[in-house]
């Protein structure tokens, strides 16, 4: 995920895949918990896309 990807879509869209990846990482989580987990940087991944998004978010207020 680019941040010039982010910027061209609407806050909506990233409200939407904000909601997503939050899930995802939560998914990851229990998957880590339950010894499921094998590609760990997945976890390092969804975090840093939250992140990412976020950014994009305070950009556009």
């Amino acid at each position: 995920m680019k941040m010039t990807d982010l910027r061209k879509q609407s806050a909506k869209e990233l409200g939407e895949q904000l909601g997503e990846l939050k899930r995802e990482q939560f998914n990851l989580r229990m998957q880590k918990a339950g010894g499921q987990l094998t590609k760990t940087h997945e976890i390092r991944r969804a975090r840093r896309d939250v992140a990412r998004i976020k950014t994009a978010l305070g950009e556009k207020k």
